[in-house]
């Protein structure tokens, strides 16, 4: 499966991409909002964490000019009233944060999920001190609902996070 947007691909996650995700997932910087400092990864780890089948779940490193520059994954969430995916994802190489990549990937990705896998609804949980991350999000439409206390635990405490979501019209 690939997803191109100008510049920016999104593809399947392959083996090979392991060596990536092991550099981008021991760098303080991306740890930071994303597993945290105290969890760096190692090879072994990013096999374990990244590459097991889970129903529901799909994972794509993204690209900019066929440089590997991040990851994003998708998955089904339980909802009866309507098609809801949500979404994580991180860019490892910070040399490309705050170039608006951020935005044409989260685009590109509700893009493809809506008209794709007729996605109603897309949800995340950014940690509430990310930022950066909100501002993008909410350039992309979505809003926030709900402030959830303690949400994920990180780096050695439990953090709030935001549950946020952007409705797809049909």
């Amino acid at each position: 499966m690939e997803i191109k947007n100008a510049e920016l691909t999104i593809r399947s996650l392959r083996k090979e991409d392991a060596n990536h995700l092991a550099k981008w997932l021991s760098n303080p910087s991306v740890l930071e909002y994303y597993e945290g400092r105290d969890q760096p990864f190692t090879i072994e780890k990013v096999m374990e964490t990244f590459f097991l089948e889970e129903e529901g779940l799909s994972r794509y490193i993204f690209t900019l000019e066929e440089k590997p520059i991040g990851y994003i994954q998708t998955y089904t969430v339980e909802d009866e009233k309507v098609k809801t995916f949500g979404m994580d994802q991180f860019i490892g190489e910070t040399d490309y944060w705050n170039k608006g990549i951020g935005t044409l990937l989260i685009h590109t990705m509700v893009n493809y999920l809506a008209t794709q896998k007729s996605a109603a609804r897309i949800i995340m949980d950014p940690q509430a001190s990310n930022k950066r991350a909100i501002r993008c999000y909410e350039k992309c439409g979505f809003e926030k609902v709900k402030l959830l206390p303690k949400h994920e635990f990180h780096e050695g405490e439990f953090r709030d996070c935001w549950l946020i979501e952007l409705l797809i019209e049909r």
